[in-house]
């Protein structure tokens, strides 16, 4: 079973390959596929981009294509950067400068409760279906761990002490927003392949 996943993230990719792990699932990259346009992101929120990002990819390419679109929720900030998560510094989406944006906005915040959300849209034989993950936690007072990609080292989810880029990859792929979003994806393939016997 072919699908495309309408992302350039290398991360994402190797961490949602992980999750979705099957040997009757093949997941095709937009490298794969030939397909390097930008897709702008003009949606208001997360499911919106998501949707837009599928869209384009099963219009212009065919085939069955999944997207997801994350954010970061943090209560003080009135849930910013939410949609503007990856651009929360500007244009160049560069980690290092959303995180010191995001530290210096919590500067005199108490409440560091926050929490990722995943929005993944499916275009499944002409069908939209879409599937949601979410994993709370807090915004930490600094940066910890090399491990993972974006806000993680400044993200601690409820039950750990450790933040995402600090907790082994195994523990951080079982727990996240990406993988509960994911789980809701794998179950519906998972249908569809029993559906056909």
């Amino acid at each position: 079973m072919d699908l495309i996943f309408a992302t350039n993230n290398v991360h994402k990719v190797e961490e949602v390959a992980k999750i979705l792990n099957h040997s009757w699932l093949q997941i095709r990259t937009l490298k794969e596929i030939g397909f390097d346009q930008d897709i702008e992101e003009t949606g208001d929120t997360l499911r919106a981009n998501a949707l837009i990002k599928t869209k384009t990819i099963y219009e212009q390419m065919g085939g069955n294509v999944f997207s997801e679109d994350t954010g970061l929720e943090v209560m003080a900030l009135g849930m910013a950067p939410g949609v503007h998560t990856a651009r929360y510094a500007g244009a160049e989406r560069s980690a290092e400068a959303n995180m010191d944006k995001l530290l210096n906005a919590m500067a005199n915040h108490n409440d560091r409760t926050a929490r990722f959300r995943t929005i993944v849209c499916l275009i499944w034989e002409g069908e939209e279906y879409f599937f949601e993950g979410l994993v709370n936690g807090e915004i930490a007072l600094e940066r910890s761990g090399k491990q993972g990609f974006g806000y993680d080292p400044v993200f601690i989810p409820y039950g750990y002490e450790e933040s995402f880029a600090q907790l082994d990859s195994s523990i951080k792929n079982s727990i996240s927003h990406r993988y509960r979003a994911m789980q809701g994806l794998k179950g519906f393939l998972q249908k569809v392949v029993e559906s056909k016997g």
